[in-house]
């Protein structure tokens, strides 16, 4: 599976689970386990409590997880889950709850829902303002994959042709973007309500944070077609989005996705799928 803009081939192997992974933060900020880990190819998660609140140490092993916790810091809150202390490689999060989630209500019928509920979280990470943006890369650079190949593909020539008139455009309401917008980055925070957490630390056109939730939950749904259409609905009111705008950014990042797919020798079928929605919505 690829991570963001890097296949896992090139990321560092997993880590064997061991206590010095997490030890330094357990101490350095007096947290105590209360479950096991969760390794993956770019860092660490794991449950503790601290002043008897329940948390989860994030710890990362490369630098766009890195990147991605110094955005959830810099978002103190708003929109995403709060982080409680933060140094280079380590957050301390507030921990989620486990039920309800996106995904379980869009399966049990409720899909409209899912979306509005992540369009607000979207809008509300957008809408922060701070200084010290931390380091983020721009679209044209996570586009790279796309733009880059040569498949044998008519939809993914399509997507790309899209993606490089979207990037040559000058950039309409750039914001810092999560860049990984989809529904199991986003949880529910009890009283809190729903946040994001694992953002990839983008900058670009806003419309493009909205366009991976067309991917999700299952292909089941991203691939119904009239369930695609009143997605489209459904987001572009939410969020107050151009229509066809809001469809070019869905061809250019499921072309992406599935390049990315492919690349790891993974089925793209789910994108591939989303994307010939998307060009024939736009007539293409």
């Amino acid at each position: 599976m690829r991570v963001g803009g890097m296949s896992l081939r090139a990321r560092e192997p997993v880590r064997l689970y061991h206590r010095r992974m997490f030890d330094r933060y357990l101490d350095l900020w007096g947290l105590v386990p209360d479950g096991g880990p969760i390794l993956t190819a770019s860092g660490g998660l794991l449950p503790v409590v601290r002043h008897a609140r329940p948390a989860m140490l994030k710890v990362a092993t490369c630098d766009e997880e890195r990147r991605g916790n110094a955005l959830m810091a810099w978002w103190n809150g708003q929109g995403a889950a709060q982080v409680w202390q933060h140094d280079g490689d380590a957050i301390l999060l507030e921990r989620a709850q486990p039920a309800p989630s996106l995904a379980a209500l869009s399966a049990a019928g409720h899909d409209d829902d899912t979306m509005r509920i992540a369009c607000n979280v979207v809008a509300r990470l957008h809408a922060h303002r701070a200084p010290l943006v931390p380091p983020v890369v721009p679209l044209h650079d996570w586009f790279y994959a796309l733009l880059s190949s040569d498949a044998d593909n008519d939809v993914l020539r399509r997507s790309a042709a899209i993606a490089r008139q979207l990037l040559a455009e000058p950039s309409v309401d750039e914001v810092v973007l999560h860049g990984d917008i989809h529904h199991d980055n986003i949880l529910h925070f009890g009283d809190r309500g729903w946040r994001a957490i694992d953002p990839k630390g983008l900058r670009g056109e806003r419309t493009f944070d909205y366009a991976n939730l067309f991917c999700n939950p299952a292909h089941d749904i991203a691939a119904d077609p009239v369930r695609f259409e009143r997605r489209i609905a459904v987001v572009a009111d939410a969020a107050s989005l151009d229509r066809r705008r809001l469809l070019q950014w869905i061809l250019a990042w499921s072309g992406l996705s599935a390049v990315w797919l492919m690349e790891d020798e993974l089925p793209p079928d789910t994108r591939l799928a989303v994307a010939m929605l998307a060009a024939g919505a736009l007539g293409l």
